[in-house]
């Protein structure tokens, strides 16, 4: 990392990709966690790259989150409403609260920037998986 007094850059190669855990994605997931906000600041950023098919599960932000697609194209889905398509440079807001999900369309992958606050440090609450069915509804 580049230390220019108070500011920092952070170089590609610093970025640690993980695997997305089994208990919250349901295909294969990577993500590459950028930054995490130091005191005061409470927000983080990391890439998630999904393959065809690979979702998130179902899930809130306490602060909401911004999501901003950078390859490819994807579905997303709010409770109780219709899957919408996004794609390369579209940028979502999910404001706090709103339970969601998403991921890769099934013909092609998907990463997006995730930027998102956490509230006593907890950024995000996981909760049941997308099953085939719901992800398989027609898209707007």
């Amino acid at each position: 990392m580049e230390d220019t007094g108070s500011l920092k850059i952070i170089k590609p190669k610093e970025h640690t990709l993980s695997r997305g855990p089994v208990e919250t994605f349901t295909g294969e997931v990577n993500f590459a966690m950028l930054f995490e906000g130091e005191n005061p600041s409470t927000m983080s950023a990391g890439y998630v790259s999904f393959e065809c098919c690979a979702r998130s599960a179902w899930h809130t932000h306490p602060k909401g989150q911004l999501l901003v697609v950078t390859e490819g194209s994807g579905l997303i889905q709010e409770w109780g409403k219709q899957i919408r398509r996004i794609q390369k440079d579209d940028a979502i807001w999910t404001p706090p609260g709103a339970k969601h999900w998403h991921g890769a369309s099934p013909e092609t992958t998907m990463t997006h920037l995730a930027i998102q606050e956490s509230l006593n440090g907890k950024s995000v609450e996981w909760m049941e998986k997308v099953t085939d069915v719901e992800y398989n509804k027609p898209a707007q």
